[in-house]
């Protein structure tokens, strides 16, 4: 990444499983928790956005790269207590999450308040938000080997490209599994089933999430699916430290691909505006603490 000096870390998960750490930057030390079908080096934008201020340390999550698999009783919690070691070890108490790692991100921060999280299009489901009726025909397909045919009831399923017309949807899937990265899409494929399990799994009113008790910063895109971008005003609502913000002219992969700048602006806008309100804290502290002296 230019102009920014990288560096590959690991480190040992709860369960002793090896977890990759790329971290860069210097500064109070911010986590990034990639999502479906991504790496910790799609986010390098959004880090080289960040690492000005802050120490990023992009998370490699199970199952990719050189971090440890699965294993069998693999959910978001396992995920959370990925992202927990890296906090413990890294020493950093701000997290950010994109798609499904803004859902483990939530959840990270229903376990330990945080200095600031910060979510865009978190893969919530809220009273059935998140239609997963598809999957079962994707696992079937990719247990097939008919990695094209899965990749176009991906990518109809979720409605995550603007078309619905199945010879263009194939002709999108098979440029995404033969083109340029192709390779490291069909490595990932096989970790989606579990994911969208859990986004179904984890479906409720939202209720839990009142008890994150963290500042909190919901980010969507307008160009986004509703389905992705409505369950924001319904978690601030919830949130009792959280606002939510659709950025105009955005869409799903805005932080990894098409506007990390962006997205590391919110970012640093919430995390200051967290810096500045624990600075008045102390101040008020300090204030009390300082006798005063009457003549």
């Amino acid at each position: 990444m230019r102009g920014v000096d990288w560096r590959q870390g690991m480190i040992a998960a709860r369960d002793g499983a090896p977890i990759g750490v790329q971290s860069f930057g210097a500064g109070p030390g911010i986590v990034v928790i990639p999502g479906n079908n991504r790496r910790a080096h799609h986010y390098e934008g959004l880090a080289r956005g960040l690492a000005g201020a802050h120490t990023v340390h992009v998370i490699e999550r199970r199952g990719r790269g050189v971090s440890g698999p699965r294993g069998t009783s693999y959910s978001v919690e396992t995920e959370v207590d990925d992202v927990l070691a890296v906090m413990e070890d890294t020493g950093a108490q701000m997290v950010f999450g994109h798609s499904y790692g803004g859902l483990v991100a939530l959840h990270v921060g229903l376990r330990q308040p945080l200095d600031a999280l910060v979510v865009y299009e978190p893969a919530v489901s809220i009273d059935g938000s998140f239609d997963a009726s598809w999957l079962s025909t994707f696992t079937e397909q990719l247990d097939a080997g008919h990695r094209t045919a899965a990749m176009e009831t991906f990518l109809k399923g979720t409605g995550l490209v603007p078309f619905k017309a199945t010879p263009l949807l194939w002709a999108i899937a098979f440029l995404m599994l033969h083109g340029s990265g192709g390779r490291e899409t069909r490595d990932l494929m096989p970790t989606t089933p579990a994911e969208i399990g859990e986004i179904a799994r984890l479906d409720s009113d939202g209720s839990r999430y009142a008890a994150i008790a963290s500042r909190t910063l919901l980010l969507g895109g307008e160009k986004s699916p509703a389905y992705l971008t409505g369950v924001l005003p319904r978690l601030a609502s919830i949130l009792p430290g959280a606002e939510y913000s659709i950025l105009p002219d955005l869409d799903h992969n805005a932080p990894d691909e098409n506007a990390p700048d962006v997205v590391a602006q919110q970012i640093r806008r919430v995390i200051v505006r967290a810096e500045r309100s624990q600075l008045e804290h102390d101040v008020r502290i300090v204030d009390r603490r300082v006798p005063t002296h009457r003549d």
